[in-house]
């Protein structure tokens, strides 16, 4: 530019000059109208802003415009969320929940409660989401009137995660006296007869909050889901009723038969992706999304490190050593805790369930628990739909539970999606009561999976809104026993798992689902492209004594040595650094010497670091007679009680059904005789030490 020529003011200046308050030579009548001034510098800065806004949104991907946002797992809040002080009656629908059966019967009964008493209001709870503090459980119970639970048991008559705060609280606050006469209650409780706790969290439940002044409804329910526990909710329910009537019902309306209520199918809504607008395929786990805390919402993704046979080759069974790297992640665990694993159906079953549903793998959707509008579908009682968008693969891979035996709710939905009017009418039969002692037989005892259900009745082709939430179950976690402790493996976390691999009744060769994937999993010592997991730490109360000179009686044969190996791990490492130790004998049980003693080498080990002081091993196929440790414990029994009288701990794991039964009427009878006591004290003594947390049980 020539140093002659005259600078035009730019648009820059013009701000600069009104923000300043000093103008060039020249701008003298811009300057004395001010007005002016601010009129063009704002024009001028709407005008930058659009342009602007315009870049932005040219220079963003198309695609990224067409995908839908993502969307929350939690399901929204209702809209008409009612007002506490509106004058309707208020009924509290807790659940206790491990595998969402719970959850379902809650919501079920609070859905078929509000078509019944359009004058009351019912509102469905998570036990753990119902105080952030222990202390706000009195608070929030004394304000309740009417108050439903249901209440799982799993393992050896514990609480489900979501309910454990709230049953630690609530069974050892036994100083309150009568504070619930307000409340009137009815307990359901979910459990199997196989095991010997049968129902345990909710008879506790039921007798306290009895004891503790609340009026009861109904007896009880007890749900047994080694038959048909849906028959038990229905018949619960049906006494249920009832009584509602003479508590919701108005005077005015007591009179009036209720309208049949036919529970709606739910349906999640499905929308169809085509592969060009796909930004976001859901190809990893997106669980795993890297929070700071895992837990079974938000799993932690581990590579397998390590996976080895331990059986012999002589053996026709497998048990497979897994190690999980966690070096890195952030996730921690102690010596007896669990670890839940989300495993995959194997590609055979997958590709079995695609057939029968009539979906290419490929076909890519997403899938939403609410209407376009935000508004939740079915009341709000649809769990959160899985990560999407993902192709049909992936969902029946990683989300789906295909094995397992089909509820009477799976075989309504089945029939309204039946285009053979016979099919939907057979399923109809043997979801009715009158069908009953047919469903139990050809579905309960025959152990029929869903995939065999559905191949039996070829017309029914439900849409994938409907088979996800109604039909198909969600594929749940996996827990085990860890069998390493930090100590010795900080970045590892050590999994002991028997295949399992059999024959049902119809011929079908049922295949676990985590097992098998475990044996076909690919170790990083095989390949960079090594299998993984999504998992997470669950606690258990299964520990050492604090103080390591306390002696201490393993009972564990099979897998059941899983927490052993971990705890004797921990007393090598702390031998290791000149700590004392108390005296440790360990049962395992097992088939065979030259087929399956797991760990052998490992065992004889600790035994001659002195971290074991004495394996005791039961085979039960070497002799004449089957051997089991129970056998074994009753020949060592003075030495047994010398430890157990003695402030000893005694700790078992493995099978609930049988071996556990047995060990612990073989421990009954070890303190009767050599304790010298009468049958009523035999049984006070065996409860103290669980009471004290000296008589531990991790079974399954």
């Amino acid at each position: 530019m020539e140093s002659g020529a005259e600078l035009r003011p730019s648009a820059l200046d013009l701000v600069a000059a009104l923000l300043t308050g000093r103008y060039p030579e020249g701008w003298a009548p811009l300057a004395e109208n001010r007005h002016l001034l601010v009129l063009l510098t704002t024009s001028l800065a709407v005008l930058v802003g659009c342009g602007v806004a315009l870049l932005v949104r040219r220079s963003a991907p198309r695609a990224a415009a067409q995908a839908a946002p993502p969307r929350p797992l939690a399901v929204p809040r209702a809209k008409d969320e009612p007002d506490p002080d509106d004058g309707r009656q208020r009924v509290a629908v807790f659940f206790g929940t491990q595998t969402g059966t719970a959850e379902g019967f809650a919501k079920a009964l609070a859905e078929e409660a509000k078509a019944r008493y359009d004058k009351a209001v019912f509102k469905v709870v998570d036990l753990d989401d119902y105080a952030a503090e222990d202390e706000e459980y009195e608070e929030k119970l004394k304000k309740e009137s009417i108050a439903l639970f249901f209440l799982a048991t799993y393992g050896d008559g514990e609480p489900t995660d979501n309910a454990a705060r709230f049953y630690k609280w609530f069974s050892e606050g036994n100083e309150r006296g009568e504070w619930l006469s307000n409340l009137r209650f009815a307990v359901f409780g979910l459990g199997n007869r196989q095991y010997e706790h049968f129902n345990k969290v909710g008879k506790v439940v039921d007798q306290l909050l009895a004891e503790q002044g609340g009026k009861r409804i109904v007896p009880l329910g007890l749900g047994d889901d080694d038959q048909c526990i849906e028959d038990d909710f229905n018949a619960w329910k049906e006494l249920l009723w009832p009584e509602l009537d003479k508590l919701l019902r108005q005077e005015d309306d007591s009179s009036t038969t209720p309208t049949p209520y036919t529970a709606a199918i739910p349906e999640y809504r499905v929308v169809f992706v085509q592969p060009e607008d796909a930004t976001d395929i859901n190809k990893s786990f997106s669980l795993s999304n890297g929070h700071a805390v895992y837990d079974i919402q938000h799993p932690c993704r581990a590579n397998v490190a390590v996976r080895r046979e331990l059986h012999k080759p002589a053996s026709d069974r497998s048990c497979i050593h897994l190690e999980f790297d966690i070096a890195g992640t952030g996730l921690t665990y102690e010596t007896g805790d669990h670890v839940g694993v989300y495993a995959e159906n194997c590609i055979e079953t997958v590709e079995e369930a695609e057939k029968l549903l009539g979906y290419s793998p490929d076909t890519l959707f997403s899938i939403y628990a609410d209407q376009e509008d935000g508004t939740p579908l079915c009341g709000g009682s649809l769990p959160p739909p899985f990560p999407s968008p993902c192709t049909v693969r992936t969902a029946l891979t990683r989300y789906a539970d295909l094995l397992n035996p089909p509820k009477k709710s799976v075989l309504l939905a089945l029939a309204a999606h039946a285009s053979d009017s016979k099919e939907a009418e057979r399923l109809r039969h043997l979801a009715s009561p009158a069908g009953k002692k047919e469903y139990s037989q050809w579905i309960v005892t025959s152990q029929r999976s869903l995939l065999e259900v559905m191949s039996e009745f070829p017309s029914a082709k439900p849409p994938l809104g409907v088979f996800f939430a109604a039909i198909s179950p969600r594929l749940q976690p996996r827990y085990y026993s860890i069998s390493s402790s930090p100590k010795m493996a900080p970045t590892r976390i050590h999994v002991t798992c028997a295949l399992v691999y059999g024959p049902t009744p119809t011929g079908r060769i049922h295949k676990g689902v985590c097992s098998t994937w475990m044996k076909n999993s690919t170790p990083l010592e095989e390949s960079e492209e090594c299998s993984w997991a999504p998992i997470f730490v669950r606690q258990s109360n299964f520990k050492l004594p604090a103080d390591p000179t306390v002696p201490i009686i393993m009972i564990g044969p099979g897998t059941g040595l899983a927490p052993f190996r971990g705890f004797l791990q921990e007393r090598l490492a702390l031998k290791e650094t000149g700590v004392e130790l108390g005296r440790a004998v360990l049962f395992f049980g097992c088939r065979n010497r030259k087929m399956d003693f797991i760990y052998e080498d490992e065992l004889n080990n600790f035994v001659d670091s002195g971290a074991l002081s004495e394996l005791i091993v039961a085979f039960s196929r070497e002799g004449p007679t089957k051997e089991y440790v129970q056998h074994k414990m009753a020949q060592k029994a003075p030495e047994l009680w010398s430890i157990i009288s003695q402030g000893g701990y005694i700790y078992v794991c493995g099978d609930a059904k049988g071996m556990a039964r047995d060990v612990h009427r073989t421990l009954h009878t070890i303190v009767q005789e050599q304790g010298s006591f009468d049958n009523s004290k035999t049984e006070s003594y065996v409860k103290s030490l669980q009471m004290e947390g000296r008589y531990l049980r991790d079974v399954w």
